[in-house]
C-alpha cells in the first residue's frame, strides 16, 4: 500500500514537472509537492511519525507532526555535540582535554569504546569523532559526564528547543531511552538550521560540527536515495522499532534541512522505505523549486523572502582549526 502511494505520487510529480515554465509564470513556494503528498504517504505507514523540512534559501517549511515529541535514539548526540562546542568556545577545556573512561560510561549497544579498559583516557576530539562517526554510546556518555546533562538541557532551552530533553545517559534499554531522551523533528530542524547559517555557538563551531556530521558512516536512511555527489551532514538514530535521521542537504542551488522521525514501526523495512520516500520527495521538490526560481522573473521571485544560508564550503579562518582525522 505504501509503495503504491509512493509510485502514484512520483508519477503525478513527474507529469507536473514536465510542463515548461514561462518566464513570467507563477512560482509555487518550495516544498509544495511534498506538502501535498506527505499526509497521504504518512498515513499509509501506520506508525508514529514526525517530519520537518526547511528550505534554507527561502525559509519555507513542510512538515507532518513536526512538533510531536518522539524518542530521539542517537539523534540526541547532536545536542550533546552542541554543548561540547559551546563549552569549548567558553574556554572550559580544549580539544586535547583527556577524559578518563569509567565502567559506568560503558554501553555495548553501539560503538567500540566499550571494549577499552576502564581508566584509559581519550581526548575530546577523539570522543566527538567516535560519537558522530560511528554513533559510539560510550563516547557519548563520557562527553555527557564532561559537560553535564543540566548544561545540555539548559542550552537546548536557550536555543528554543522546547521538546528536547536528556535525563539519563545513553543506554541500550529501549524503554528507558524512550522516556529519557526526547525531541521533535521541528526541534532538530531548528538546531541544524542554526548550524547551517553559521549561528550555532559561533561560525567556526558551526563549520566544525557540520564537518563531523558529514563524516557519519551510517548512510542507509536520508542519504540513500540521493545522488552520490550531494553532500549531507546528518545524524541517524535507531531503536528496536524506531528509525530517525536529521541533516543538512547541500543540494546545488537548493540547500535544505530535513528531519524524519518514526517510531512504533510495524517493521524497520517499512520505516526505511518511508524515510527514503520523504528524502527523495524533498530533494526532487527542492531541485524543481530551484529551477523555477532560476527561470522566474525578479518580480515573480520577490514573492518568496530571501533567507541567506551559510555555505559550509566557504573557508572560515580560525586560530585553532579542528584537526582532521
Amino acid at each position: 500500500m505504501l509503495r503504491r502511494a509512493i509510485a502514484a505520487s512520483a508519477l503525478a510529480f513527474c507529469v507536473f514537472a514536465a510542463c515548461a515554465l514561462p518566464a513570467t509564470a507563477y512560482v509555487p513556494p518550495p516544498l509544495a509537492a511534498l506538502s501535498h503528498d506527505v499526509r497521504t504517504i504518512a498515513r499509509q505507514l501506520h506508525a508514529a511519525i514526525g517530519l520537518d523540512v526547511l528550505d534554507l534559501d527561502t525559509g519555507y517549511t513542510a512538515g507532518f507532526n513536526a512538533s510531536k515529541s518522539m524518542p530521539t535514539a542517537s539523534t540526541i548526540k547532536v545536542p550533546v555535540m552542541v554543548e561540547v562546542f559551546d563549552q569549548l568556545e567558553a574556554g572550559r577545556f580544549d580539544l586535547n582535554r583527556r577524559v578518563e573512561l569509567t565502567s559506568s560510561d560503558k554501553d555495548y549497544g553501539s560503538g567500540d569504546l566499550c571494549d577499552a579498559p576502564a581508566g584509559e583516557t581519550f581526548s575530546v576530539e577523539q570522543l566527538l569523532a567516535k560519537m558522530i562517526d560511528i554513533s559510539d554510546n560510550t563516547a557519548t556518555n563520557m562527553l555527557i559526564r564532561l559537560v553535564g546533562r543540566r548544561s545540555i538541557n539548559a542550552k537546548m532551552g536557550e536555543l528554543g528547543l522546547e521538546r528536547t530533553h536528556l535525563t539519563q545517559d545513553v543506554r541500550t534499554d529501549d524503554w528507558a531511552i524512550r522516556r529519557a531522551l526526547r525531541t521533535s523533528a521541528g526541534d532538530l530542524v531548528h538546531l541544524l538550521a542554526l548550524m547551517a547559517h553559521g549561528e550555532l555557538v559561533d561560525e567556526w563551531s558551526s563549520k566544525e560540527m557540520i564537518g563531523l556530521l558529514e563524516a557519519d558512516q551510517i548512510n542507509t536512511l536520508l542519504p540513500a536515495p540521493l545522488p552520490e555527489d550531494i553532500p549531507i551532514a546528518h545524524k541517524t538514530g535507531s531503536l528496536a522499532d524506531t528509525l530517525n535521521d536529521a541533516g543538512i542537504v547541500y543540494a546545488a542551488d537548493a540547500p535544505y534541512v530535513i528531519a524524519v522521525m518514526t517510531t512504533a514501526l510495524p517493521s524497520k523495512d517499512l520505516g526505511r522505505a518511508f524515510i527514503h520516500t520523504i528524502s527523495r520527495l524533498a530533494y526532487t521538490d527542492e531541485m524543481q523549486s530551484a529551477r523555477w526560481r532560476t527561470q522566474a522573473t525578479p518580480v515573480t521571485n520577490d514573492a518568496s523572502p530571501d533567507v541567506p544560508y551559510w555555505d559550509a564550503g566557504t573557508p572560515t579562518p580560525s586560530p585553532t582549526p579542528f584537526p582532521r582525522r
